[in-house]
């Protein structure tokens, strides 16, 4: 049968990886994760890979297969993988973990290329949309800007001290980044935009989002002024939580 052109992937504590059309809703494939729960999923921008990160691997499959096993399989980090997520043209991944480290993974060569220690286990990370910079948020409540050109550490802050992170968006164009965290705040910074380095963080809002524990911010991906954002915009910021913060098990 022809592969769907909208991929829809699920995977979670039973050990395995679906995929589904979303137009009838039938499962074409099954794919067997032995290793432990699966955490999170992300696709390359192609469609043609999708990473599953668990504790403490990451497998990489090809969509397009019937391939039961992965095509790649990395195993460097040594706790939960929390974050997964690849370079605009699939030429590397990234991941964060409970381990305390970031890491990059270049699809075109074996092992970690670089790694970061946070200092804290990671919850969080996103890519800036300038494809030069990774943004983390750990348990002890840091958020940390990685900068790939100088391969450092360029900015760092704490909202609210032992206040863990749990989720980091950022909009399309740079121009903003939100952070959630564990008492169900949401903070909302302006960053410098251009050509200049983006290790500044403007403080617009500080949302009183929810009254627990958040489990995730998105940003839509919508053009959006940042001088005009309120809090009803925001959200096009998606916030979601939980009643007790869930603990990640093998």
């Amino acid at each position: 049968m022809p592969h769907p052109s909208v991929v829809l992937a699920t995977a979670g504590y039973d050990h395995t990886i679906r995929f589904w059309e979303a137009t009838s809703g039938r499962c074409y494939r099954t794919l067997q994760y032995t290793d432990s729960q699966v955490n999170r999923l992300e696709i390359t921008p192609d469609k043609q890979l999708l990473a599953a990160a668990g504790n403490p691997h990451i497998r990489l499959f090809e969509i397009n297969s019937n391939q039961p096993t992965p095509l790649l399989s990395y195993d460097n980090h040594t706790s939960n993988v929390t974050a997964v997520g690849f370079q605009q043209d699939a030429k590397w991944m990234y991941s964060g973990s409970e381990d305390g480290t970031v890491k990059i993974w270049d699809l075109r060569a074996p092992g970690c290329q670089r790694e970061y220690e946070s200092r804290g286990a990671v919850n969080t990370v996103v890519l800036h949309p300038n494809q030069t910079e990774l943004i983390s948020g750990d348990q002890n409540g840091n958020i940390r800007v990685w900068d790939l050109t100088a391969n450092s550490c360029s900015c760092e802050l704490v909202p609210e001290v032992d206040t863990p992170i749990r989720s980091l968006t950022c909009m399309w164009d740079g121009s903003l980044v939100v952070a959630a965290n564990n008492v169900g705040t949401c903070f909302v910074w302006r960053l410098l935009r251009g050509n200049q380095m983006m290790t500044n963080f403007e403080p617009l809002h500080k949302l009183k989002a929810h009254n627990t524990y958040i489990l995730k911010c998105l940003l839509s991906p919508e053009f959006c002024e940042p001088h005009r954002v309120t809090t009803k915009q925001l959200c096009a910021a998606l916030c979601t939580t939980a009643p007790n913060p869930p603990k990640l098990i093998a």
